[in-house]
């Protein structure tokens, strides 16, 4: 929580120290009166000391004495005033120096109710923002090195497939031309995929640089859904699932760019159709709510964990942390789809319940 910086710190600080001269000159003034007044009574009935005093006040005068014991106590008092800062100062270097040595979950102590007491409260928010920042450097770094274990590991098992395959055409180890084209077919498919992977890395990054270019145009959302679930009829059969779109609209006109959110919904689609399959079906929901329309893409298979809703669209992250060959490829896939929605000036998030899992995605009506 940011503190609110105090206004005009400085004349705060020129006032207190313009009514500490003026205390301090009061309080010196008067005690040296005080004084004065306490030695004349303690040696009246003492010569000898009297005549001590005496011969000091003729031999540096009245005035040189009075502004030499004022300022003396004129000194006393503003250091005295002044002790408590004076020792919240030292506190502070120390917690300070404390913190520079790397201890960084200390905190500088907050005290009094002056420029100080802000100083510290604003190193406390300099230590937060630092360590906040080396938390995200942390996880940057974790997170690339996640990226450079799991890139590596799906693009060696497709390519290291495709390089025994084709070392088995090359060195003429088939039986006869169904068994080659088999070796090929494979070949091919591992290619496919290895394709598919390099191009999610290359998205990816472009995205998170903001370099995609966005083509906009309007179109008819339903008109999309239905082609999709036409394209992906194969998908879901093989999957021994079923496909439906459940609208009550003909027509969902939306601005954006059709390329980049049938890529969205594909994605959507083919992770409903991976994890939901023992659902048996997929559900497609789209409705108008004020000036936004409102897609879900239902699943009813194993529901999600809750532990992992929160970091579903995160980069790189998979709730299926075994990394088989047929449960998908780097984790960018949601983090991709989520990407390309908020360009769209969209938003997407999920639920998941015992029942079904539902991706709702929502999108500005042009």
């Amino acid at each position: 929580m940011a503190t609110k910086l105090k206004p005009n710190l400085a004349l705060r600080m020129a006032w207190r120290m313009v009514w500490q001269i003026v205390l301090s000159s009061v309080l010196a003034v008067l005690t040296n009166y005080l004084a004065i007044i306490v030695l004349e009574r303690m040696t009246r009935n003492n010569y000898t000391q009297r005549s001590f005093l005496r011969d000091i006040y003729y031999a540096f005068g009245q005035m040189p004495l009075m502004l030499f014991g004022c300022f003396v106590l004129f000194c006393f008092y503003m250091v005295l005033i002044n002790w408590r800062r004076f020792s919240y100062y030292d506190q502070l270097s120390r917690s300070v120096e404390h913190i520079a040595n790397g201890h960084f979950n200390d905190t500088v102590p907050v005290k009094q109710n002056n420029e100080v007491t802000l100083l510290a409260e604003n190193m406390n928010l300099l230590v937060e923002e630092l360590k906040r920042s080396l938390d995200e450097e942390r996880n940057a770094e974790q997170t690339k090195n996640e990226l450079i274990t799991n890139v590596s590991h799906d693009l060696r098992t497709p390519l290291t497939s495709i390089i025994g395959y084709l070392g088995l055409i090359e060195q003429d180890r088939y039986r006869d031309e169904v068994e080659l084209r088999h070796y090929v077919q494979i070949a091919y498919a591992k290619a496919e995929r290895l394709n598919v992977l390099i191009n999610d890395l290359f998205e990816y990054t472009r995205m998170r640089h903001d370099v995609i270019p966005l083509r906009k145009h309007a179109f008819n959302l339903v008109e999309m859904m239905n082609q999709l679930l036409v394209h992906h009829r194969l998908s879901l059969e093989n999957a021994n699932m079923k496909g439906r779109l459940i609208t009550s609209v003909s027509e969902l006109s939306i601005m954006g760019d059709p390329d980049k959110l049938v890529r969205v919904f594909e994605n959507l689609l083919a992770n409903a159709i991976s994890y939901g399959h023992s659902g048996g079906k997929v559900d497609i929901f789209l409705s108008e709510h004020d000036t936004e329309a409102v897609i879900e893409v239902v699943n009813y298979g194993e529901a999600i964990p809750s532990a992992d809703l929160p970091h579903l669209f995160d980069r790189f992250y998979r709730v299926d942390k075994s990394r088989t060959e047929n449960t998908g490829g780097t984790g960018l896939g949601l983090a991709i789809s989520k990407g390309l929605v908020e360009k769209h000036g969209g938003s997407i998030m999920v639920s998941s319940d015992g029942n079904s899992t539902n991706f709702r995605v929502r999108l500005p009506l042009s």
